[in-house]
């Protein structure tokens, strides 16, 4: 009788299987995840944490301490998949960090039964993402803020933005529209685009309109932005309270635990940087 033998790798490749469905079953971002991935879960422990309703029906997840008094917010503003695990744990990061953080669902009109963190077909998730015009991202950015503002645990002088991805762009374009940030944090957004019908502009259009000054965290191997973008608008930045870190062996994405591009030196260099530029700049 022929003996059968179990394949050269197999067991760890369906152990590194196992690892992904768990971590998508958790509420990580499916399209992403890195199948040995082990990403950091920050406790909740002194916070107040949960899904919020703000003016308008837009749903918010938010984090803060429980401590009592008035403390610093930060918006943070999401990838193109949504509210998921990953940008809830950031919200805690922050929290724990004394912050109030608090992560609008942009996309909610598009994917009202939030499958976004769920979804693998690329192109059904740019569909969905492409619905949030920039118009209507500044609207729900400015409910927030005023939301922030009402709030007894806020401290509505020290206001901060920071986001990921296509949320990086949009901290770029929202620290040139709202008087009330006095720091932004983008993480890897586009700088650039295609103005389309609606002659839409992108972060390399409104350096001069720049209300607070933003620290851009980008990476040299980032085939999405090349170094030539960033390059540029560091020029456009000199002179200005703004800036760029190029982190030279990141990808995009270093700062997400959960995807195969995570670089752990360049995310932990960067986290301590842009809460040194928003202590810095009164947040």
């Amino acid at each position: 009788m022929a003996t059968l033998t179990r394949p050269e790798g197999t067991e760890a490749e369906d152990l590194a299987l196992s690892r992904r469905a768990v971590l998508i079953a958790a509420g990580y971002a499916a399209f992403d995840v890195a199948a040995n991935a082990e990403p950091v879960r920050t406790p909740d422990t002194g916070l107040v944490t949960g899904w919020e309703t703000l003016p308008g029906g837009l749903p918010a997840f938010v984090a803060r301490p429980s401590a009592k008094g008035k403390h610093p917010a930060v918006i943070v503003v999401n990838e193109i998949f949504g509210v998921h695990e990953w940008i809830k744990d950031v919200c805690r990061r922050f929290a724990q960090a004394g912050y109030v953080a608090v992560a609008p669902e942009y996309f909610y009109r598009g994917d009202t039964e939030r499958k976004l963190p769920t979804m693998t077909d690329f192109p059904a998730i740019r569909a969905i993402v492409a619905q949030a015009k920039l118009e209507q991202v500044m609207g729900d950015t400015k409910t927030t803020l005023d939301w922030l503002g009402g709030q007894k645990f806020v401290n509505k002088k020290k206001l901060a933005i920071t986001g990921f991805c296509w949320g990086g762009g949009i901290t770029w374009m929202a620290a040139a529209r709202f008087p009330e940030l006095k720091a932004g944090g983008a993480w890897y957004g586009g700088l650039k685009g295609n103005p389309g019908p609606e002659g839409r502009k992108f972060p390399m259009d409104v350096v001069a309109d720049l209300k607070a000054p933003v620290l851009g965290l980008y990476g040299a191997l980032d085939k999405g932005i090349p170094v030539a973008d960033v390059e540029a608008m560091q020029a456009k930045l000199k002179g200005t309270k703004s800036s760029i870190v190029l982190y030279p062996d990141a990808d995009h994405g270093f700062l997400a635990d959960y995807r195969p591009s995570y670089n752990a030196a360049a995310g932990k260099d960067a986290w301590g940087k842009l809460l040194a530029h928003f202590k810095a700049n009164g947040v």
